[in-house]
């Protein structure tokens, strides 16, 4: 059954959609710090990250202290990967996995007795996906935040290029980008060179412009899931476009993901295609809130949208930690009471919890998108991924189809393989 929500429903949760302060950070986070203390003898919690900016800019250290004053002789280290997808396989492979992580997306639930600390069931009460990385029964991830997929962009850049609304279809999306050029503007950012953000292209769009979540997990029926008349191709053909007509930024293979967002802020460059949480980032590379907007893709020429709700990272406690118990109390804090979710511009993940609205929140509503929400990919999808080399959920694999000079060639290759690796999976 297609679960698809509503514009009331998404309402009530963006009510809790914030993108500046520490509105959650009260009353809980003040009991969690003046409550009672544990001492602790000069431990040391590792923390597996893929915030490198927020470890660079000392917003981590501020999350951890409140934590290691209720902890004295407890210090809170953290880790950072850029591309947390691929860089965490090889952590796992030595089990060099520290104390708290983040679940990959494309590990399949079996494995998480293997490498993951069960999670105690008073953790999830009124959370939302809260059965998404459980295996058997029992839960190993919580969500750390909640997020849509759209365009965040820049107004000032749309009104110089003359653009006096955001584009509904996709044709007037072309045009938009057009008239950015003109400018001199670069109309969209699609960071091909850091990899991981062209999963949007890939998983994130075929589960929701379809208006299906079970989308994905369809794909372990068919031999042939790629085609260039299919939601894949749909997909593949606007990023393709974009390249093709000089929309996108230059230098292409170089990792512009930091420089991305201050072009955005300062104007040079006008949209951003990813989660709602790249708001806040932008303006705090120097955009003021009242120049950034946010609207639903138009990945058609259709007046009805689709947009996701989406889990980010799921939150995990080692197997092989030696602070089990003030691992999952970390895990706990982080999520509930640090103000990370706020602080971010996430969703929240706690049902009915309530804070301010933003005003791009406002805007992305006011276009009426129908949300579907997302669901766990099946260990069958992922076993058959694995087996036919598909790094799904890491950008890699759209990277390729990208460069490729004939894709529906390019998608019979990945066919061919994906048929193969099911006749070895489903027996």
């Amino acid at each position: 059954m297609r679960k698809t929500i509503g514009l009331t429903l998404i309402a009530v949760l963006a009510a809790s959609w914030t993108l500046a302060g520490c509105s959650g950070q009260s009353a809980e986070t003040d009991n969690a710090t003046k409550g009672n203390t544990s001492a602790v003898s000069n431990h040391t919690l590792t923390i597996l990250t893929n915030r490198v900016d927020l470890i660079e800019n000392g917003r981590m250290r501020k999350y951890a202290e409140p934590f290691e004053q209720k902890h004295p002789g407890l210090k809170v280290e953290f880790q950072g990967f850029s591309n947390y997808t691929a860089d965490i396989m090889a952590h796992l492979s030595t089990q060099n996995m520290g104390d708290v992580l983040l679940l990959p997306a494309n590990m399949l639930a079996q494995d998480f007795p293997r490498y993951f600390e069960p999670l105690p069931d008073e953790m999830f009460d009124s959370i939302r996906f809260a059965d998404y990385k459980a295996y058997d029964g029992v839960r190993y991830g919580i969500a750390s935040g909640a997020s849509t997929v759209g365009v965040v962009y820049n107004k000032k850049a749309f009104a110089k290029a003359g653009i006096e609304t955001p584009p509904v279809t996709l044709a007037e999306f072309y045009e938009a980008c057009k008239k950015l050029k003109q400018k001199g503007i670069t109309p969209v950012y699609l960071n091909y060179g850091a990899q991981w953000p062209l999963k949007i292209w890939g998983e994130e769009f075929v589960s929701y412009m379809t208006g299906d979540p079970e989308y994905l997990n369809k794909m372990a029926n068919s031999d042939k899931p790629w085609d260039m008349s299919n939601p894949w191709g749909q997909s593949m053909k606007i990023v393709k476009t974009l390249i093709d007509r000089g929309y996108t930024e230059q230098g292409l293979f170089n990792n512009q993901w930091e420089l991305s967002k201050k072009k955005i802020a300062d104007g040079e460059a006008a949209m951003s295609i990813n989660g709602n949480w790249v708001i806040k980032q932008v303006i705090e590379a120097g955009a003021s809130s009242d120049d950034i907007g946010f609207f639903p893709f138009p990945y058609d020429d259709e007046t009805n949208r689709y947009a996701p709700l989406v889990p980010d990272w799921f939150v995990g406690v080692s197997k092989f930690s030696t602070n089990k118990e003030l691992a999952k109390e970390w895990v706990d804090y982080f999520v509930k009471q640090s103000g990370y979710v706020e602080d971010e511009g996430y969703l929240p993940v706690r049902i009915n919890e309530q804070s301010s609205v933003s005003p791009q929140q406002e805007q992305f509503l006011s276009y009426k998108p129908t949300f579907v929400e997302n669901v766990p990919p099946s260990d069958q999808i992922l076993q058959i991924a694995e087996k036919a080399k598909v790094t799904l959920w890491s950008g890699e694999y759209i990277q390729e189809w990208i460069a490729s000079r004939n894709l529906q060639q390019t998608f019979e290759q990945y066919n061919a393989r994906w048929q193969e690796a099911r006749k070895q999976i489903i027996k």
